[in-house]
């Protein structure tokens, strides 16, 4: 084959390539192993979502998905099932008006629903930092970083629920900040840095009617001088 006949080959292959993506959304490659998915259920969903999109076919039978994935048969068919079985997929019936033939295709309602929640929660969960944030400074405090300060103590970054955890203290338990960290400084001095502990000890204190640092410090001293 000469020069100009492999060019003109490369060519017509760009095109084709070209003619035969597919649209993916990036948001269930980045977010997969969140939804609880395998790599290999995903590539079997990338492969249902190309054969509707490329070659027009709804349902694809369990040989060409084979044929296109390196597992057999069986484990193909164990892939679909989990998929159903969990809600991402579902198999719709329809009958042609005009044929009367009856026919079936994949319905991904399911899948797009959970990334949609996925997403929805990470959005919910940054505008709750944000205030709880926001809530701080408006609490004449701006110097006080109560995220920044529980970092230090707990020497790494906070989770997303963590930072949640600290944002109901401060829109939904109406704790204060400084009650907030007299608690986080109960815990350090009792060798118990976790969440769980510290919300027990506001927990108490709570149920004991204390709002105030003062108050708090004062019932603490009389706990530790009966267990003395």
């Amino acid at each position: 084959m000469r020069e100009e006949a492999y060019r003109a080959y490369a060519k017509g292959i760009s095109h084709m390539l070209q003619a035969g993506q597919l649209t993916l959304p990036y948001v269930l490659l980045k977010h997969y192993k969140r939804l609880g998915l395998t790599e290999s259920e995903t590539m079997l969903i990338i492969q249902l979502i190309g054969y509707k999109q490329v070659e027009e076919k709804d349902f694809p039978s369990l040989d060409e998905l084979q044929q296109r994935m390196a597992m057999p048969s069986n484990m193909v068919t164990a892939a679909l099932q989990r998929l159903i079985k969990d809600g991402f997929l579902s198999i719709d019936e329809h009958v042609d008006e005009a044929t009367h033939v009856q026919y079936e295709h994949y319905n991904w309602t399911g899948l797009w629903e959970r990334l949609g929640q996925l997403l929805s929660e990470d959005i919910r969960v940054q505008h709750e930092q944000q205030k709880a944030s926001q809530d701080l400074h408006r609490g004449g405090q701006p110097e006080l970083n109560l995220f920044e300060i529980f970092e230090k103590e707990f020497g790494r970054p906070l989770s997303p629920m963590e930072y949640e955890t600290i944002g109901g203290w401060i829109d939904d338990d109406r704790y204060s900040q400084a009650l907030i960290l007299l608690a986080l400084k109960e815990a350090v001095f009792a060798g118990k840095i976790h969440f769980r502990y510290i919300d027990r000890i506001l927990l108490e204190w709570s149920r004991n009617k204390i709002t105030t640092t003062e108050e708090a410090r004062a019932y603490t001293q009389k706990f530790r001088g009966n267990r003395s």
